[in-house]
């Protein structure tokens, strides 16, 4: 048994995690829900933070699991705003999530039009 919060193994026997007292699940179902970079493709990639995190909102509200992945270099030195967010599905939810996206994109240029 595992602690999916805390990732302690304990011995049979033990149901509840005595330091965080999550409820303890078996190793292969923890090993299962692990993410794996190989299952998830870049859906879109976003100029800032607020719309990336609308978008995971819009995705999550129809079920699609949504990683956002901000990659800020502080290292660089230049003048502006160089971020690359980049939202994340899994493979299996992609087509799905670019349906949403596109008409979410449609939706905003009607709006823009009126």
């Amino acid at each position: 048994m595992i602690c999916p919060s805390c990732e302690y193994e304990y011995v049979d026997g033990i149901k509840i995690c005595p330091d965080c007292k999550t409820e303890l699940i078996t190793v292969d179902a923890f090993e299962g829900n692990l993410v794996n970079p190989s299952d998830w493709v870049i859906l879109c990639t976003c100029k800032t933070d607020y719309e990336a995190q609308m978008l995971k909102s819009n995705l999550e509200g129809a079920e699609i699991e949504t990683l956002i992945l901000d990659q800020k270099d502080r290292n660089f030195p230049t003048d502006g705003d160089l971020t690359v967010i980049k939202v994340l599905v899994r493979k299996s939810d992609a087509e799905t999530a670019v349906e949403i996206t596109n008409d979410i994109s449609e939706q905003s240029k009607n709006l823009e039009e009126d």
